[in-house]
């Protein structure tokens, strides 16, 4: 039997110092057994360094930016009030671990408010209650209307677990291992892991996205604004934000987890003006519904990353 190709990840840098540095992080996930991608930006001199920046994976919860930003597009064009009620009843809600997901008892909510769930504790519940509230298709329509056309929504949040479910029953260490073993065999037994129905999206197509919210070039700046200051609220710092605290720097960020998926994408901004966009995108090839080693990997790749952007 022949051994399985190696894969040699396609690196990108603007000179052999940042090339260094992502071949250094991609080394790191491989000695991990992470496959997937990473890219880190400097938004003002446009230098960036990362690996096989263009191949687009399912987001899990990393859908929840695009998804935030047309909701509050729709605000900030008055077609949408913030304060207007919504009440979300467990009985029928998505399922979650956090926020009005983890909820026992119907909970009304405002709309700006579920944002604010939806960004900072990532509650499924949230995400899918202002589904109801702007359609996933219309979601995608506007992405591809400002030109997001590396970013797809296709399903709401809810969908991951129903078609988890469906292949392993209400045993998630199955649809783990059904993942893990569905990944080695470039096939999809779980549908919201395979690319063609999947919410999607590459760390080239993400880090676009974050460059033109920080600089105001989508959407409108009302709403630009509000996501930036309501992703500065994520209480999930395990990944890309574990190695990049400090006094001086402000990260804001969403993370996407889901069976054998780790996302994280954000921006590092400093007290001296540098400001650096990530995005990584992982596939772990285990069987670990906890992985702090990845998640350290991840870290230490974004503070290499910014240290050697930052002017």
């Amino acid at each position: 039997m022949s051994a399985e190709p190696v894969h040699r990840p396609a690196c990108v840098a603007g000179d052999g110092a940042l090339l260094d540095v992502a071949e250094a992080v991609a080394a790191d996930w491989a000695a991990l057994g992470v496959r997937g991608s990473f890219l880190a930006r400097n938004l003002d001199s446009g230098e960036q360094l990362g690996f096989d920046v263009d191949e687009a994976m399912p987001l899990a919860s990393v859908v929840k930016v695009p998804l935030a930003l047309v909701v509050l597009d729709r605000i900030a064009a008055g077609e949408l009030d913030p304060a207007r009620p919504v009440t979300v009843d467990p009985a029928t809600s998505s399922i979650g671990p956090t926020g009005l997901a983890a909820f026992r008892h119907p909970a009304t909510v405002a709309v700006g408010d579920l944002l604010l769930l939806m960004l900072s504790v990532s509650d499924n519940a949230a995400a899918d209650a202002l589904f109801d509230l702007v359609p996933v298709a219309e979601v995608d329509t506007r992405l591809r209307a400002w030109g997001c056309a590396g970013i797809r929504v296709r399903h709401r949040m809810n969908h991951m677990y129903e078609c988890a479910a469906g292949a392993a029953g209400n045993d998630f260490s199955l649809a783990l291992e059904l993942a893990v073993r569905d990944e080695r065999a470039g096939r999809h037994t779980i549908e919201t892991l395979d690319p063609a129905h999947a919410n999607l999206g590459s760390a080239s197509a993400l880090v676009d996205l974050l460059q033109h919210v920080w600089t105001d070039e989508i959407s409108q700046p009302l709403a630009t604004a509000e996501l930036r200051r309501l992703m500065g609220f994520q209480v999930f710092t395990q990944r890309l934000a574990s190695e990049l605290r400090a006094d001086t720097l402000r990260w804001s960020g969403k993370t996407g987890t889901f069976l054998h998926l780790r996302h994280e994408i954000g921006v590092v901004e400093a007290e001296s003006g540098d400001r650096v966009a990530l995005a990584a995108l992982t596939r772990a090839d285990r069987r670990a519904g906890l992985a702090p080693d990845i998640d350290l990997a991840m870290g230490i790749g974004a503070r290499r990353a910014f240290e050697a952007l930052r002017g």
